[in-house]
C-alpha cells in the first residue's frame, strides 16, 4: 500500500481521478480550475507562488511577472501538490531558485519536507514517469533533454533533474550559483567521486567557468553544447583511475546567476 504522502503516487492518483494520462496540452489555469481550485496570476512580492486555504475554496496564486511559461507551470503544479497533500498546514510563500526543484531542503526550512514533497509531486504531474521513460529512449545528449523539455512543456532544468532521478543514463548535475558551486547530485549508476567543490568557484578548466567568465551568455551553438572535459575536472581520481574524457553541457540562467552543468562519460 502506498504511503500517505508518496508525492509521485498522489500525482498519478490525481491524473487517474480525472481520466488523464498527462496534462501536457492543458493550460495550468484550466487544470487547476478543473480540480475545483481557484487559479490566479498577479504580481507577487518576493515569491513565485502561494496557496491560500479557505473555508470553501483553495486559491493558488502564481507570480504574473515570471517570464517563462514552463516555470509558471511548475510553480502552479507545486502549489497543487500542497493542496493535495498539505491541506490547512501552515506553509510559507514559495520562492524558487531555478535549481532547487529536487534539493533536499529539510534541514533548512521547518516545512522542508513539505516543500520537497510538493516539488516531487509537480515533477510527476508535469512529466509522468511512465510516459517520460517511453519518450526518453535513445542515446543521452543535450538534444534529447531539449526534445523532452519540448514534449512535456517543462524547463530544461526540471527535465534534466527528472532524467537524472530516473537513473536512465549515468549523469551528474552540478549547480553553480553566483560564482560558487552550491549543489551537486548524480545518478546511482555514475560511479565517480565528486570533488569537494561546494562553496568554491567552478574548476578553471570547466565549461561552467567559461560561462561564468562570459557573464552567463550562450557561447556555443547547439550542436557544440556538449564540450569535452577531463574526468579530473570535476571528479577525484583514485589510484586505479585514468583521466578519461567526459562531456559537460551547461544551462546558464543570467537572471538568477546560475549555471547547471550536466556531466557524463564520453
Amino acid at each position: 500500500m502506498a504511503q500517505k504522502n508518496n508525492p509521485q503516487y498522489e500525482a498519478r492518483l490525481l491524473l487517474n481521478k480525472f481520466g488523464l494520462d498527462d496534462i501536457i496540452d492543458i493550460p495550468m489555469s484550466d487544470f487547476v480550475s478543473g480540480i475545483d481550485l481557484i487559479y490566479m496570476e498577479e504580481p507577487l512580492n518576493n515569491c513565485d507562488g502561494k496557496i491560500i486555504f479557505g473555508d470553501k475554496k483553495t486559491i493558488i496564486k502564481v507570480d504574473s511577472q515570471i517570464k517563462f511559461e514552463q516555470r509558471k507551470r511548475f510553480v502552479a503544479a507545486h502549489e497543487v501538490g500542497h493542496a493535495v497533500m498539505h491541506h490547512n498546514m501552515a506553509l510559507p510563500d514559495d520562492v524558487f531558485s531555478n535549481f532547487n526543484l529536487f534539493k533536499n531542503i529539510e534541514n533548512h526550512l521547518k516545512t522542508g519536507q513539505q516543500e520537497l514533497e510538493a516539488n516531487l509531486f509537480a515533477s510527476e504531474l508535469l512529466m509522468p514517469t511512465k510516459l517520460f521513460k517511453e519518450e526518453a529512449k535513445g542515446k543521452f545528449s543535450p538534444l534529447l533533454i531539449k526534445q523532452l523539455s519540448e514534449k512535456f512543456n517543462s524547463s530544461l532544468t526540471a527535465t534534466a533533474f527528472k532524467y537524472m532521478e530516473m537513473n536512465l543514463h549515468p549523469i551528474c548535475l552540478i549547480l553553480t550559483e553566483k560564482g560558487r558551486v552550491k549543489y551537486w547530485k548524480k545518478s546511482e549508476d555514475l560511479h565517480v567521486f565528486v570533488k569537494g567543490c561546494t562553496k568554491l568557484p567552478p574548476p578553471s578548466d570547466s565549461v561552467a567557468m567559461e560561462y561564468l567568465q562570459q557573464d552567463y551568455q550562450f557561447i556555443y551553438k547547439f550542436e557544440e553544447k556538449a564540450q569535452t572535459i577531463n574526468k579530473s575536472t570535476w571528479f577525484d581520481l583514485k589510484t586505479y583511475d585514468e583521466d578519461t574524457d567526459f562531456y559537460e553541457y551547461c544551462i546558464p540562467t543570467k537572471s538568477h546567476q546560475t549555471i547547471l552543468s550536466i556531466i557524463w562519460e564520453y
